[in-house]
């Protein structure tokens, strides 16, 4: 799609906008992050979020539009994330974006969550060829995906249990570290050595991944002495 798109993500916890030209170039990002409220609670609480959207957006909307330079008439059309997500923070993203869409008489487009990772490769390099092999990692999705072209993806493998990223959170939480635990076990990680634990090594069937043997040799193996925020 040519023109200037205002874009909308709230499929989780941050609360965000961009506005991006003929869907090559960022003219803004704006992301507001709500860890502060989840840490308390060691994780993501949907209703928390949703409500933390619904007080973020129109700030995070505004800034993305002033930093790019642009009034909310000169918008071609409105994009927001539709799923997968949290069904509570996806709705208050989809309402706003459509509302705006309405209000500026401009096209609402719907989009898919992994499939906006699929073409996230494409802002640095965009000349790339189909078709493509794609490693899809995030907190939720763990998949390989060929993309024969553009609207035409076959998955070739996924998670059989855990995600990499749940991984990673699930293992802090044994742990007992603080929410958001992944980072603190990369930056645990730098500083130990690799021969002090015999941890399971995540498994590859096929072109499936299954993680959950980690997430057991974590549990069998943790030592007490990483609690605490480090």
């Amino acid at each position: 799609m040519s023109g200037l798109i205002l874009g909308i993500e709230t499929s989780c916890d941050e609360t965000a906008a961009a506005v991006v030209d003929s869907a090559k170039t960022v003219r803004s990002s704006v992301v507001s992050s709500q860890i502060d409220l989840h840490a308390r609670f060691g994780g993501v609480v949907p209703e928390v979020a949703s409500r933390a959207h619904l007080d973020l957006m129109i700030p995070v909307v505004a800034e993305s539009l002033v930093s790019a330079g642009v009034e909310g008439n000169e918008v071609d059309a409105v994009a927001a994330t539709t799923g997968p997500g949290l069904v509570g923070s996806l709705l208050v993203g989809v309402t706003a974006a459509k509302s705006l869409s309405l209000v500026w008489d401009v096209p609402f487009v719907s989009v898919n969550h992994l499939e906006a990772h699929l073409y996230a490769s494409f802002l640095e390099e965009p000349d790339l060829d189909f078709p493509l092999v794609v490693l899809l990692v995030s907190g939720g999705h763990t998949m390989l995906v060929l993309m024969e072209g553009h609207g035409r993806y076959r998955v070739l493998g996924s998670t059989l249990d855990d995600a990499a990223g749940e991984a990673f959170d699930k293992s802090a939480k044994i742990l007992g570290l603080p929410y958001p635990g992944g980072p603190l076990i990369d930056k645990y990680a730098k500083n130990g050595t690799s021969h002090t634990f015999e941890f399971g090594k995540p498994k590859v069937k096929k072109l499936d991944f299954s993680f959950s043997g980690f997430k057991t040799s974590v549990m069998t193996k943790k030592p007490l002495t990483l609690s605490g925020s480090g």
